[in-house]
């Protein structure tokens, strides 16, 4: 790793040279705002009509719309680790999500039982991560939301990596409440040393679970969103900023405020359906699911929208690269009903699945100063890519030739930028290959072109996705050339896990 930019001490990656701080006034600043379990088909903009997403509809209009995104796994902890480290699950340390709290103490807030330690496995300390890669270029850092990226007192929290202010959940199990004991907080400004939590005392009032439930007030998701909205405030336009906005949106549990917005969906959709809830997964009990659901997905609209409004009542609106997409494709948890709303966007398969609706998902690109309005583009891509493009954009012209670490044997950066296909221009690099694996459900897909390999505990089907879409043709036994061809991807692109097990193709 260059000297100059990052030196390793202890467990985290620490800047090392004040003077990298220096301000070019051509650096663009960069927000990106990631939702949970939002399917492909969930917004206006690519095809979804009984859902009202106008915000996000416009932001499509003034940029540039990707049709051919994807996530990095098709589910959260893991798929957020891919665009960190910009490593796919073949190479990056987290795979899947593997708890930390389950065997924690319990401690009491109020009468309700919590776990006093709370997280999922950790980022590579010796691995840099997307936070540190923009620091090191002088960025304003900032984190609203889901962390996923190691459990508390862990060598990976956002207090350790990059990350000058950060709200929200360090635990995504604890991320499925709306209405939690507590959230948690790094902030420099206010003197943090760690990453520290916040106690919600006013819903520690009232039970976790059961009617009394909904009597809590602390609403996580507007909390969360208010402390994003805030940080914009605080940047001063001559130092670049780079946001991080992870809203849990629509993942469930599907519960919300009983406001004007949710009770519209409700009037729409008369003939609903309740869900009587699982305690065990923190998902309450919940009435009219499908306005439920629709009534998220819209008040993230609402969310986004607030974001670019506060970028223009700025001035930064011009020199802001705004990104949005989601971590997954669409879920079955809480309650919801993913067929309902034809949330795949016509592609068959869900959250923790690789099939094409697992992975595939919705990516929009703002940025009025160099993205073209109104484009739609299908040039491939995947989460790793964001690192190499966002620290391009920051002025790193090749993160692994500055990023990697002589003392580790996981110098794998797996990310194209494709800062060119956002400028509109023609000379893109592409990828040979994106490279999905996924030990929870054992699969693992490859896609190369049109071709798409599935492996599902070994076994190996293949896709023409020029053709079928949906996946539904198994055309291996007709091309056992292409097959082998995929498969020796496999075999050269996994790298062994303890923690992360996976059935290699037979």
């Amino acid at each position: 790793m260059n000297s100059k930019k990052l030196c390793l001490l202890g467990s985290g990656l620490l800047l090392s040279a004040a003077s990298l701080y220096s301000q070019k006034q051509d650096k663009p600043n960069i927000i990106f705002i990631l939702c949970d379990d939002m399917g492909y088909g969930d917004l206006g903009c690519y095809g979804q009509s009984h859902i009202d997403t106008p915000h996000l509809d416009q932001m499509a209009s003034e940029g540039m719309l990707f049709t051919q995104a994807y996530a990095g796994s098709p589910v959260s902890a893991p798929s957020r680790a891919t665009f960190m480290t910009g490593q796919h699950t073949g190479h990056t340390e987290v795979r899947g999500n593997k708890e930390y709290w389950r065997d924690s103490p319990i401690i009491k807030y109020g009468d309700n039982n919590d776990f006093a330690v709370a997280g999922q496995h950790p980022y590579d300390p010796n691995h840099v991560i997307l936070p540190e890669v923009m620091k090191s270029q002088g960025y304003n850092t900032g984190m609203f939301g889901k962390w996923a990226g190691g459990y508390e007192g862990s060598a990976s929290t956002p207090d350790k990596r990059g990350i000058d202010e950060y709200y929200g959940f360090v635990c995504q199990f604890q991320a499925h409440l709306y209405y939690p004991n507590f959230l948690n907080r790094y902030s420099k400004s206010l003197g943090d040393t760690a990453t520290v939590r916040v106690v919600l005392e006013e819903n520690i009032k009232y039970p976790m679970f059961g009617p009394d439930y909904y009597k809590r007030p602390q609403y996580t998701a507007q909390i969360i969103h208010e402390k994003a909205m805030d940080w914009i405030d605080q940047q001063d336009g001559k130092t670049p900023f780079f946001g991080v906005f992870t809203y849990t949106l629509p993942h469930a549990e599907l519960v919300q405020p009983n406001d004007s917005l949710l009770q519209s969906y409700e009037a729409r959709f008369p003939e609903d359906k309740n869900w009587a809830g699982q305690e065990y997964s923190r998902y309450n009990a919940t009435t009219n699911v499908h306005a439920q659901f629709a009534a998220m997905i819209t008040r993230l609209d609402l969310y986004v929208g607030e974001v670019l409004a506060k970028l223009k009542e700025k001035g930064l609106d011009e020199n802001t690269l705004v990104v949005f997409s989601s971590d997954n494709g669409p879920h079955e948890e809480g309650g919801a009903d993913p067929t309902f709303f034809g949330r795949d966007g016509k592609l068959r398969g869900l959250k923790r699945q690789c099939l094409e609706g697992g992975i595939r998902v919705p990516f929009i690109a703002r940025w009025p100063k160099q993205v073209k309005a109104g484009t739609q583009n299908d040039h491939q891509l995947a989460f790793y890519d964001l690192m190499p493009t966002f620290g391009e954009l920051a002025g790193v012209k090749n993160i692994a030739k500055e990023f990697s670490n002589p003392d580790s044997d996981v110098n794998y950066f797996d990310g194209i930028s494709f800062v060119n296909t956002l400028k509109g221009k023609k000379k893109q690099k592409k990828h040979d290959f994106l490279y999905w694996e996924f030990g929870e459900t054992d699969q693992i897909a490859v896609r190369k072109g049109d071709w798409k390999l599935l492996v599902r505990k070994g076994e190996s089907s293949l896709y023409n996705l020029a053709n079928d879409i949906q996946e539904l043709n198994d055309v291996a036994q007709q091309h056992p050339t292409i097959v082998k061809e995929l498969q020796d991807i496999v075999y050269q692109e996994h790298t062994p896990s303890p923690y992360f097990k996976i059935t290699l193709p037979k």
